[in-house]
């Protein structure tokens, strides 16, 4: 994978960061090697997407400097640094960090795919959903739960245009396109090959012969 920074580098940038932002003195040593997985992550995520600057020549391009990628990233070493060591306050750090950078909220808790990608995400919360690979999602939307603390579920290969929210007991089925303002909250079963349209409770689908993965992200 071709990188900005060094992976040593790219450590102390972050961790330069953390102290800037959160100066309290918290132990970072595990960061380099947190730092070190999420990468992985990251190759296996950017070599499959083929949005400008994630793949050339034949191999992921990961920079510092893009912020998409950047904030993917963030998501990838909070998520890391949860699942390696729950309760690490290197988890906290970079999910806070990327709220502060990009505004966008992607709790590490949260499981999102090994495949995604986000596109100027700013006021983009995602929930604790059900999330499959090939999910991308642009600026302002929510994956949320209703009153009842149901979560959606989405299948491979879904879109969420600007200003979007699917919320509550949804099932998204594979290759959808959520239109800009789609507003969808217990939505039930939605079949696959769709646009998603409309605000609740007037929403509705439409079907699609467009195709997410290769429209999308290129594949």
């Amino acid at each position: 994978m071709q990188l900005s920074l060094g992976r040593n580098e790219l450590a102390r940038y972050v961790q330069k960061q953390f102290e800037t932002f959160f100066p309290d003195g918290a132990d970072l040593g595990d960061l380099p090697g947190f730092v070190d997985k999420a990468l992985g992550r990251v190759e296996h995520c950017f070599s499959r997407v083929r949005l400008k600057g994630f793949f050339a020549n034949g191999e992921a391009r990961f920079s510092h400097w893009h912020c998409d990628q950047y904030a993917i990233f963030l998501y990838y070493l909070a998520n890391t640094a949860f699942r390696e060591k729950p309760g690490h306050p290197i988890a906290d750090k970079a999910y806070a960090l990327n709220k502060a950078l990009h505004a966008l909220d992607a709790f590490y808790e949260v499981e999102l795919p090994d495949v995604f990608a986000v596109q100027h995400p700013v006021g983009t919360v995602l929930g604790r959903a059900s999330y499959s690979d090939y999910f991308i999602c642009y600026h302002n939307c929510t994956v949320g739960a209703n009153l009842e603390n149901d979560y959606p579920s989405f299948g491979r290969g879904i879109v969420m245009y600007g200003g979007s929210r699917i919320i509550g007991k949804t099932a998204v089925g594979d290759n959808t396109f959520v239109s800009t303002g789609a507003i969808v909250i217990d939505g039930g079963e939605l079949a696959a090959d769709s646009i998603l349209h409309g605000i609740y409770p007037k929403a509705g689908r439409s079907r699609t012969e467009r195709n997410v993965i290769s429209d999308i992200f290129g594949i």
